[in-house]
């Protein structure tokens, strides 16, 4: 019905933004007026199902991209000046991310999660909430990565145990772009921010504990 109700109103809206755009106005959808959304769900075992569903409905389907990962390989290995750098990507449905950045030949070793047990069909993949915390895995890894912010229904929550799942010189390595704002927010993806708003977000959950850098760059991606 959702799918249905957007491919009749798209068409209604852009003829009326036609006529309001001389005007100076445009019609928008809501969730643009605000910069932060998090979706509520009844109980856990309905975020998990959701997505798990959604997992495997989108199994072929990869968000990551090879521009963005090889910024990420360069920026792991200008500042962690080790032979073999240890990483763990979060929600990576396919291992895709994962396995990119092993094949780099930078001394990257790299595992990933995901919550479905399709995860455990694909190399270097574990089936794993990354909500929970896995007790061998604390202080263990030199950087995480992840673009699966979005997917989070505790996002504090993770992040928190993604930092702890660093050792001491380890950096915490969040992909985020306009989809992942509140306009794209759903049961699918129940956390929405703003790019722009996402430094005072983690600055209001985590103060001084942590130390934030950015960089911008325009997201190549191919949808498999």
């Amino acid at each position: 019905m959702k799918i249905i109700k957007k491919i009749l109103l798209h068409p209604i809206k852009k003829i009326i933004n036609f006529f309001l755009k001389p005007f100076g106005y445009l019609i928008t959808h809501k969730n643009n007026f605000i910069d932060y959304y998090l979706h509520k769900y009844a109980s856990y075992e309905e975020y998990r199902d959701i997505q798990i569903f959604h997992n495997i409905r989108k199994l072929n389907t990869i968000w990551a991209d090879k521009t963005t990962l090889n910024r990420v390989g360069k920026l792991v290995q200008g500042k962690i000046k080790k032979r073999t750098i240890r990483g763990l990507c979060h929600g990576t449905r396919n291992g895709f991310e994962q396995n990119y950045l092993n094949s780099l030949n930078i001394g990257i070793k790299a595992i990933g999660t995901d919550i479905s047990k399709t995860a455990l069909d694909y190399k270097n993949s574990v089936q794993w909430d990354f909500h929970d915390v896995k007790t061998e895995w604390k202080n263990n890894f030199d950087f995480i990565f992840t673009n699966s912010l979005d997917q989070s229904w505790q996002p504090k929550k993770a992040i928190l145990v993604w930092l702890e799942q660093l050792n001491e010189k380890g950096i915490l390595i969040l992909e985020y772009t306009e989809v992942h704002g509140p306009k794209g927010a759903s049961k699918m993806d129940p956390f929405g921010v703003k790019p722009s708003v996402v430094p005072y977000v983690l600055t209001m959950w985590f103060g001084s504990q942590i130390s934030i850098s950015h960089s911008v760059e325009k997201k190549i991606i191919k949808m498999n």
